[in-house]
């Protein structure tokens, strides 16, 4: 099997998945987003899942994603997620390439993303990442400092708040951590109305977030497989 044909199996593997999961739910598909997670795969695999109808890709190292963004600069329409945890010196750069960037964690974060987008003359769509079980230490704001964080993001008028992401940490049910980010996003709803996303699952829980309203899923090793240890 090519690596097309590889990549069209597990796609449409994660598709139907996807739609077992909004089927038990009762929700319609086209509700839930699968973002891509290519980091350390190569640009070609990222063309070939555009190819394949995705248009929206996550990366997690600047670097990488910088240069690979460049190189795939003729998919016009294809959108960059940054999903890692992001140091505020790289806020310049990331500006460069992401359309959206999804691991906000921090006021100082949020600042200096919109500096770096007033720079350039545009607006950054951002989420906020939520630390469920208040360890912050693995990137990710406490659920009491949501609002502050929120509050700096859509004052500053750079930055366009457009909900929250989580990942389940190994202490929860990831059930249980999903229905902890749907509260989390529904008191965002109320005062910030852009922050409509709820970015929640992965390749192995899914179906979880999708049952607690999940937006977005972030699927990485089931599209494109094991991961690979370095970047290409």
């Amino acid at each position: 099997m090519n690596r097309r044909d590889e990549l069209a199996a597990n796609l449409a593997e994660v598709r139907d998945r996807i739609e077992k999961a909004c089927a038990a739910a009762r929700r319609d598909p086209s509700e839930v987003m699968l973002l891509a997670v290519t980091k350390t795969w190569p640009a070609s695999d990222v063309e070939l899942l555009y190819e394949l109808g995705l248009r929206d890709f996550a990366e997690n190292r600047d670097q990488e994603a910088g240069a690979k963004a460049a190189q795939l600069g003729h998919l016009a329409d294809a959108r960059w997620h940054m999903v890692g945890r992001l140091q505020r010196n790289k806020a310049k750069s990331v500006v460069g390439w992401a359309d959206q960037v999804d691991s906000v964690d921090s006021v100082r974060l949020a600042e200096a993303l919109a500096k770096a987008a007033r720079a350039a003359g545009r607006k950054l769509d951002v989420l906020l990442q939520v630390s469920i079980d208040g360890d912050t230490s693995r990137g990710g704001v406490a659920v009491a400092d949501v609002a502050e964080v929120a509050n700096v993001i859509t004052r500053s008028g750079d930055l366009i708040l457009r909900g929250a992401m989580t990942v389940a940490p190994l202490t929860m049910k990831p059930a249980q951590a999903f229905e902890a980010l749907a509260s989390v996003v529904s008191g965002l709803r109320d005062d910030h109305p852009t922050a409509v996303e709820l970015s929640a699952g992965m390749s192995g829980d899914l179906e979880d977030a999708i049952s607690h309203g999940s937006t977005c899923v972030r699927v990485g090793t089931a599209l494109l497989g094991g991961r690979r240890l370095t970047s290409p």
